[in-house]
């Protein structure tokens, strides 16, 4: 019944979409200001499927590296597939570029032209060159330095205990990044940031 169940929801699923498509400064009031490490040209503008934690297709935006974009399409494609549920994927700049308010909001983003956080000398986050994604965050935390970013993200310290939209060893969601060569945050030692993925390892 169950196997039924699930040729049924695979054949009535709307199939996965994507376009990728160059950004303008306009575009970007929030995220991206002159002396920025990557100019406009540089990026791209990804339209992606997705299914959300209420079981249905979503159509979501991220603002990636122009290098990352197809390996980004692969990954949410994989994801899609696997129907891993992702609560929203908004660009940063519906936040205000505001990181800790997209955080809040379990918000997917990726490029933000913002310095890395955490300790040691100041420099640019992964983000900023658009080359780090960062999903679910509740459910994938940030611990750095006995805070956790976001808040609400304690209901998921605990990750022995594996709920929907968690990235987890082994799981499709950090073999998906495994497969494209990106990094998990979630392997630093001290520090783990369950949510970030990244094409650099920063």
């Amino acid at each position: 019944m169950r196997v039924l169940l699930l040729i049924l929801l695979a054949v009535h699923a709307p199939p996965f979409a994507s376009t990728v498509s160059p950004v303008t400064k306009a575009q970007l009031p929030h995220s991206w200001h002159a002396g920025c490490p990557v100019a406009p040209a540089q990026l791209r503008g990804i339209r992606l499927s997705y299914w959300g934690f209420d079981g249905k297709a979503h159509a979501g935006s991220l603002i990636a590296n122009e290098n990352a974009a197809n390996d980004l399409v692969r990954v949410f494609r994989r994801l899609y597939a696997a129907r891993f549920p992702i609560r929203s994927m908004r660009k940063i700049d519906t936040y205000g570029g505001n990181d800790e308010r997209s955080l809040a909001a379990d918000n997917t983003s990726a490029f933000n032209c913002r310095y890395a956080v955490g300790p040691g000398p100041r420099r640019w986050s992964a983000h900023a060159y658009g080359e780090a994604v960062d999903i679910n965050p509740v459910e994938n935390p940030y611990l750095e330095g006995g805070r956790v970013h976001p808040r609400a993200g304690n209901a998921f310290l605990d990750r022995s205990k594996v709920r929907p939209g968690m990235a987890v060893r082994g799981g499709v969601l950090v073999r998906a990044f495994a497969d494209i060569g990106w990094s998990w945050g979630g392997r630093w030692t001290g520090s783990p940031d369950y949510q970030h993925f990244s094409a650099t390892g920063g």
